[in-house]
């Protein structure tokens, strides 16, 4: 696959969990997908990362997962991205739900193989989370 066809993969990975479509990335991820919710926390499978993700994305009312920058070379694409939740309704973060809202971002990076993707690593600040939660 050519460097822009890794990048619209990725694209497409993420406007299906936006929105909430994790049945969709069975057919854009590889049979050995391994998600890395943070460095060693290994995840396999659509059903593995469903399961830690999805906790997350539904202690909010909404939500938001825009991507703002991607980057392509060889077989990764890093992708720069921000999660903008609103209305945290459910305690999973250690902060009572109270109704805030929070922004933040991440740094993903993916590896392609065959045309799917086949690894997801995820890099991100759960304390700047708590902070935004409890302020």
């Amino acid at each position: 696959m050519s460097l822009e066809a890794n990048k619209q993969l990725v694209r497409r990975f993420y406007a299906a969990i936006e929105k909430g479509d994790f049945d969709a990335l069975h057919d854009m991820v590889h049979d050995d997908f391994v998600f890395y919710s943070q460095i060693d926390t290994p995840k396999p499978g659509v059903q593995g990362l469903a399961d830690s993700e999805k906790p997350s994305f539904d202690a909010f009312d909404s939500f938001i997962f825009p991507i703002d920058t991607l980057v392509a070379e060889n077989d990764k694409v890093a992708a720069y991205m921000r999660f903008e939740g609103k209305g945290y309704r459910t305690d999973i973060f250690g902060v009572p739900a109270r109704g805030q809202n929070v922004r933040i971002s991440l740094m993903m990076l993916l590896t392609v193989r065959d045309g799917k993707i086949v690894e997801k690593r995820a890099h991100f600040d759960v304390g700047d989370i708590r902070r935004q939660l409890a302020a």
